[in-house]
């Protein structure tokens, strides 16, 4: 066993022909971790892109092989890591976020504002905070080791990685977000926008990696609060967000430390979108 990678949430172990990806209980905003943890959230995060991984299996293979800790390497079949842990398969990983938008929020709001259009994609005139747009979006950015993602054009992808897998990344990205927010509406959440992360396998197909539609790598919204022209109230991490805009935070590290209750609360929303998207009680 190997660590071979350690992001914001996610720590990667190379067990031989496969991978495991531990998902821990820490938070990151704006490209910087928090120091506090978020208790439960790495095992709901885990489950979740496990349930999606299942999901979506019939339109893209996916990089899961299990979850359930009796399949991991003896190292990871403790306590503290049952339910955090997945069992992948090793991809050659794309550099692009393949981000999706299927309502105009956050900084696509605040840059549409502005100038009409999100990421070069003109938009509509008269849209409002919030609103849904007429078809999702596709706003690709870098994979930053460090700093911030920095957005790119579909022109842009093209050249880092062919007009075939560039194509291939765009429309998988709409078509599983589209069923998949088609699906979570009818469950109450309204997917206002994600991203995805994709590799090639050794025979180079597309697969679906990393996690999928969590409340890290996407926007929730409650169907029964939604109301069009002004923000929304949260399932993921927007909750945490605005309050470190509050806080009087640069966005620069080091970050401030959570109250208690922000901490709290931010769980609980993990928790209440993992059993109002699945079903299962957490």
């Amino acid at each position: 066993m190997k660590q071979i990678g350690h992001g914001k949430v996610r720590n990667i172990y190379d067990v031989g022909n496969q991978l495991v990806l531990v998902t821990s209980d820490r938070v990151s905003a704006f490209d910087v971790v928090l120091p506090n943890m978020v208790p439960h959230k790495g095992a709901v995060l885990n489950r979740l892109s496990a349930f999606w991984f299942d999901f979506t299996k019939e339109i893209i293979p996916n990089h899961m092989i299990s979850i359930n800790n009796a399949d991991m390497p003896e190292e990871f079949q403790t306590k503290e890591s049952k339910g955090c842990c997945m069992l992948v398969k090793k991809l050659k990983m794309l550099p692009v976020e393949c981000i999706v938008r299927g309502y105009i929020t956050g900084s696509g709001w605040e840059s549409y504002q502005k100038t009409g259009s999100v990421c070069g994609i003109q938009l509509p005139e008269g849209l409002r905070e919030s609103e849904k747009l007429p078809t999702p979006i596709y706003t690709p950015t870098t994979k930053a080791t460090e700093g911030h993602d920095e957005h790119i054009s579909f022109e842009e992808t093209i050249e880092l990685i062919g007009e075939e897998l560039a194509t291939q990344l765009r429309d998988k990205s709409i078509e599983i977000y589209s069923m998949c927010a088609e699906y979570a509406r009818a469950k109450g959440i309204i997917i206002a926008d994600t991203k995805f992360e994709f590799g090639v396998d050794k025979d180079g197909t597309l697969v679906l990696a990393d996690e999928v539609l969590t409340p890290d790598s996407s926007r929730f919204w409650p169907v029964d609060e939604y109301v069009v022209g002004k923000s929304q109230r949260s399932y993921d991490k927007q909750y945490l967000r605005d309050w470190l805009k509050n806080s009087g935070w640069n966005k620069t590290p080091p970050a401030p430390l959570l109250p208690d209750d922000v901490v709290s609360a931010t769980s609980s929303k993990y928790i209440e979108a993992f059993e109002t998207l699945t079903g299962s009680m957490f």
